[in-house]
């Protein structure tokens, strides 16, 4: 787990998120509320900043009426959660096959130049981390990065120096393609499907 010197004591959803876990478990059917573990993990990492400490866990755990191992496992498996604090700016740059065909390398490198920063590294001043993912799911825009809950697309390595730059600046980059692509379609522009097919 996280460094322990970093650790509260205590952790309990504030008013705000612990209603948001009320209306998540009455999805669920009576005896079921253990299904909801991912969703809570999700908000009390919201409530704390980007990270989940043991308490945070434990407060999951309890509310859901489970064993605490069974959220620590969750927790530590999926990589959307946090176990050690992460800088201001979450930077996870995706390098699986479609996103490495499509030279992700060079939107790594251009984090790597731009934060100064290595991978699994935070600056200095708190604002950015950096990371290396696996798939997000977002290949037919490849190369791409996660930032926060934002996906930025269709990079490389001047656009990605940019968004960063923007966000050292304190703006709000706009997701999606980082290029003149209209959402998923093709790069090159539609192919087929032109017009209506008439009445």
């Amino acid at each position: 787990m996280s460094d322990t010197s970093k650790q509260p004591e205590t952790f309990s959803f504030d008013a705000e998120y612990a209603a948001a876990a009320e209306k998540i478990i009455a999805r669920y059917p009576e005896g079921r509320q253990a299904s909801a573990v991912m969703p809570l993990l999700d908000l009390a990492q919201r409530q704390f900043g980007g990270w989940l400490p043991t308490a945070a866990m434990n407060h999951v755990a309890d509310v859901l009426d489970m064993p605490a191992i069974r959220v620590y496992e969750v927790a530590s498996f999926y990589t959307m959660y946090n176990l050690e604090p992460v800088g201001e700016h979450f930077v996870q740059v995706c390098t699986t096959t479609p996103c490495a065909l499509r030279n992700c390398a060079a939107v790594l490198k251009a984090c790597r130049e731009e934060l100064g920063i290595d991978i699994g590294e935070t600056t200095s001043d708190n604002k950015f981390t950096l990371q290396e993912v696996e798939c997000l799911g977002a290949c037919v825009n490849a190369p791409m990065m996660q930032i926060g809950d934002d996906y930025y697309e269709d990079l490389n390595a001047e656009t990605t120096k940019s968004i960063l730059q923007e966000l050292r600046n304190g703006g709000t980059p706009e997701p999606g393609p980082q290029s003149d692509r209209n959402g998923s379609e093709p790069a090159g522009g539609l192919t087929s499907l032109k017009t209506g097919t008439g009445g």
